[in-house]
């Protein structure tokens, strides 16, 4: 019979499982076996919903929750739908939980009708009910009802399933996020949740004291090295909350520590006696080396494990660990897996490469063997191959020879591409790397020269910027490049790249007057000057006041008046040197100096005339900014008292540009964090919730390392809340206790009673005397006196009553001991099963 039920049981299942199928078919179809729920009216679905079957109440309810996820009204159905929440069915408790949360926000009143059910299921044999019991009501926004959330919370702690325990782990931030007033009474949950024992509720109450009281510190003491072990074994949510947690612990309770260390010279010793002396060289140089902490290598040790994590937020958060808290060495077995994300899809590769960048500003060295892993390829979109670029850029420096190469034969590849961003953008680094390393500059900068014959205006724009930096970083070594810039002029006709020519010719061709070309060059240029652009005609301007300005320097002129008003010495582009002669109360020129560099008086009419002629065609140019310079410029320079003020206007000496990576601004923004992602357009202090790594606690400030100690015991007197699972735990301690003790005592019982002649070692058996015999026993007794023969009998009598009576006595110590133990066994055993029975209530 049982057989039967049991197949008949069977098959009513697959009835219902093959109609459910061909219900979910058909409403897929919106044909077939009944009808879809768009053709379905209210009164039809709330028909299901009173159903007693459970099949048929499912699937009003699926109905109901697909009108909720297309946005059609579905608030009709909520008396109908609560109705249900009581059902016996887990199925459709999920789908009327997920009802109640999705509306309970905009139907606050309707909501509480469905707290008492709610309640009742936190009761449920069932831990899976109990979890969707708790989660809902966490869920459910209602203020009125907190306070039932948090007595379910405190019920949650303590119940016997952790799945329940870490429903109300997560429940906690709802709580809190709902009525801020229940921090004290969440605190104290949390502390309990921190130490339990399973790993999957601890991540959760990770992440929630994050949420309500990070500052709370000294509630993590306790559970820092358990939290540490179970760090490897918790999902990625609590990986990812307890990394950020144990970074900001190490930075505020473990201070950094260095020792001092001499270096070693490893120079071997010389073929020669003569180079002994060489190899003691450097033994006095010492150099600081970290020391960490036990609890600290104890945290760095267990994040290694982490970085083969399939989540790239994992291994960004151990990057993030070891860049803040752990020596070089640690940070260099985390870079190959950071660089692996590079494989990832371009959301993930976008972010992983700023971090990369960040962490590349700092440490670069470890990087340098993936060069070949930011080579930009043709499919990388824009957001992607401006970090790869700048990442190249950076390590370019402390690359070998052959990685060098190949990063400059990349960009030069990319500068002649079509893409004018691209083209910018690969020019710009050429810069950055002839900066970053001054080996290759030149290189770098005859690949730019190369540049400048192209027909794409952007290229040479850019091209003729980076090389107007270089030269900028030493004018000296680069006159013969502004020599072959000069013969490009009549090559190109962008506006930029010409402007940019006349600007250094101006800047740099006037340091040596034996070979200054600015004259020439000026001459050449004002031929055409109607027909340049205006930013050309400015730089030309201004290339004819430097050359006048040069002139009347080398050739001062003497006023018609008594008094001589000198003119200043040629000026320095490194530095402004006035040397004046104060003799009569007026300023001389240095007279030997004028006989050496005095001209002759046609090349200065020349030069004059020049500079007028200049201002003529500035004069009657259809500019207004142009000929406000060419006034300015005529007032500075017309008058020989206003020559100084000439001098330090057009000659003082310009700041050396200077190029960074675009990430610099970024470098201080915690990695791993959004607002690293967003930049400046996160704001000034980022996105709300950033907050940046606090700094090493200083030395003496720190929290005693007692307190990590994990084996204290907690003190029987403070009403701790402990979990179901740790009480049973500890019965099962007590009790195994308790039987190892009954054993033992039973065995030092029958130590006792056994004779002690059983513990004699053969020595022993051998040095004592041999027994007399009967024989002779009865012999002393005959040879005695009739008077010695009473005594003794006397004597024997009494010494064998006395001996009679001893061991009765041991016999009932004995048995008294042996009843005490068993009185004491009794009650440790009454005692046991009547906390067994404390805890299954």
């Amino acid at each position: 019979m049982e057989t039967i039920s049991r197949i008949s049981s069977m098959l009513e299942t697959a009835r219902e499982l093959t109609l459910e199928a061909a219900q979910s078919a058909a409403i897929s179809r919106g044909t077939g076996i009944g009808t879809s729920s768009r053709d379905l009216s209210v009164a039809h679905i709330k028909k299901l919903l009173d159903s007693r079957s459970d099949r048929d109440v499912l699937d009003g309810l699926r109905r109901i929750i697909s009108l909720m996820y297309r946005s059609e009204p579905s608030v009709p159905f909520f008396s109908a739908v609560v109705k249900n929440v009581a059902s016996a069915n887990l199925e459709v408790k999920k789908l009327v939980y997920i009802y109640l949360v999705h509306h309970a926000e905009a139907e606050p009143d309707l909501a509480l009708l469905s707290i008492n059910a709610i309640q009742k299921s936190l009761t449920d044999q069932n831990p899976q009910a109990r979890a969707m019991a708790l989660r809902t009501m966490a869920s459910i926004r209602v203020p009125v009802i907190n306070q039932i959330v948090s007595l379910a919370i405190k019920r949650g702690c303590g119940d016997m399933s952790p799945h329940v325990r870490k429903a109300a782990a997560l429940a906690i931030p709802k709580c809190y996020r709902l009525d801020p007033s229940t921090q004290p009474q969440l605190i104290g949950y949390i502390e309990t949740l921190l130490g339990d024992t399973q790993y999957f509720v601890a991540g959760p109450a990770v992440a929630a004291f994050l949420e309500v009281c990070p500052d709370r510190i000294d509630l993590i003491h306790k559970h820092y090295r358990s939290l540490v072990k179970k760090l490897v074994d918790m999902d990625e949510w609590g990986q990812l909350a307890t990394l950020r947690l144990l970074t900001f612990y190490a930075r505020k309770c473990f201070p950094l520590k260095t020792r001092k260390v001499q270096k070693n010279p490893t120079k071997s010793k010389g073929f020669y006696d003569d180079d002994d002396g060489e190899a003691n060289e450097g033994e006095g140089e010492t150099y600081d080396v970290p020391v960490l902490d036990p609890d600290l290598e104890l945290f760095l040790r267990s994040c290694r494990l982490l970085l083969q994590s399939r989540n790239a937020a994992v291994i960004v958060a151990v990057v993030r660990c070891y860049f803040y808290l752990a020596p070089t060495e640690y940070l260099g077995a985390a870079v190959g897996p950071l660089v692996a994300l590079l494989r990832s899809p371009q959301d993930m590769q976008h972010i992983a490469l700023y971090n990369i960048v960040v962490v590349a500003l700092r440490y670069p060295k470890p990087f340098t063997k993936y060069v070949s892993h930011f080579l930009v390829h043709a499919s990388d979109p824009p957001h992607i191959w401006r970090l790869k670029l700048e990442a190249l850029t950076i390590l370019f420096p402390h690359c070998g020879n052959h990685f060098k190469n190949l990063i400059i034969s990349e960009l030069e590849h990319f500068a002649q591409g079509a893409d004018p961003d691209l083209v910018r953008e690969s020019v710009r680094a050429l810069g950055r790397c002839a900066q970053g390393d001054p080996n290759a500059a030149d290189k770098c900068l005859r690949i730019l020269l190369n540049q400048i014959t192209s027909l794409d205006d952007t290229l040479v724009s850019e091209s003729l910027t980076v090389i107007r930096h270089l030269i900028q970083h030493d004018p000296g070594s680069h006159e013969r490049t502004v020599i072959q810039l000069v013969k490009y002029l009549g090559l190109t006709t962008n506006p930029d790249a010409r402007a940019t020519i006349v600007w250094l010719v101006g800047e740099y061709a006037g340091l040596e007057p034996e070979r200054n070309f600015a004259p020439d060059v000026l001459r050449v240029l004002v031929q055409n000057f109607a027909e340049e652009s205006e930013a050309v005609k400015q730089q030309i301007l201004l290339l004819g006041a430097k050359v006048y300005l040069h002139h009347i320097l080398r050739n001062p002129v003497k006023e018609e008046s008594d008094s001589e008003e000198p003119l200043s010495k040629p000026v320095d582009q490194t530095q402004l040197r006035n040397d004046w002669a104060d003799a009569d109360g007026e300023k001389q020129h240095d007279r030997n100096s004028l006989e050496e560099k005095k001209e002759a008086p046609g090349e200065e009419d020349t030069m004059t005339l020049l500079w007028r002629y200049i201002l003529l065609l500035a004069r009657y140019d259809t500019s207004y900014d142009l000929r406000d310079r060419a006034r300015l410029y005529k007032a500075l320079l017309s008058s020989p008292s206003s020559t100084q003020i000439a001098n330090l206007l057009l000659l003082a000496p310009k700041p050396v540009p200077h190029a960074p990576s675009p990430s610099e601004t970024r470098k201080d923004l915690l990695i791993g964090s959004s607002t690293l992602v967003l930049g400046n357009d996160a704001g000034i202090h980022g996105l709300q919730g950033y907050e940046n790594i606090p700094d090493w606690v200083e030395a003496g400030h720190e929290p005693d390392p007692s307190l990590r100690v994990s084996d204290v015991k907690a003190d029987k007197t403070t009403t701790v809340a402990t979990t179901a699972g740790e009480q049973l735990d500890r019965a099962l301690k007590e009790h195994e206790a308790n039987i190892a003790a009954s054993s033992r005592a039973h065995a030092v019982r029958g130590r006792v009673a056994a004779p002690a002649a059983k513990n004699k070692t053969l020595d022993q058996w051998l040095d004592e005397p041999e027994p007399e015999t009967d024989e002779e026993t009865e012999y002393e007794e005959v040879t005695d006196s009739e008077e010695g023969d009473e005594e003794y009998s006397t004597e024997y009598e009494t010494d064998s009553e006395a001996g009679d009576e001893d061991e009765e006595e041991e016999e009932e110590e004995e048995e008294e001991e042996e009843e005490e133990e068993e009185e004491e066994e009794e009650d440790a055993d009454s005692e046991e099963r009547r906390q067994t029975q404390q805890l299954l209530r």
